[in-house]
């Protein structure tokens, strides 16, 4: 597979195209290239799940009194003495 070529300015202008793209691309600066970039596809549905994971984890932060949140404070300080 052939990278397709594109001009620095017009890869800077369109880099968000260019990320969501399939293809290698080859940048180029005065008809010369000076780099390519490769797209590297991630699975969305577990960036998705990791990010409901970590809402729901502040959440439950969230709903913490301030008693709870000062014995968890003062239970990482003992932890950390004994370390």
């Amino acid at each position: 597979m052939a990278a397709s070529k594109v001009g620095i300015r017009e890869f800077r202008a369109g880099l968000a195209d260019f990320v969501d793209s399939d293809e290698p691309v080859a940048v180029t600066r005065h008809g010369h290239t000076v780099g390519y970039f490769i797209p590297v596809k991630t699975d969305r549905a577990a960036d998705v799940a990791a990010l409901k994971a970590a809402g729901a984890k502040l959440d439950a932060l969230l709903r913490l009194t301030d008693d709870e949140v000062d014995a968890m404070v003062e239970d990482f300080a003992l932890r950390r003495k004994a370390r």
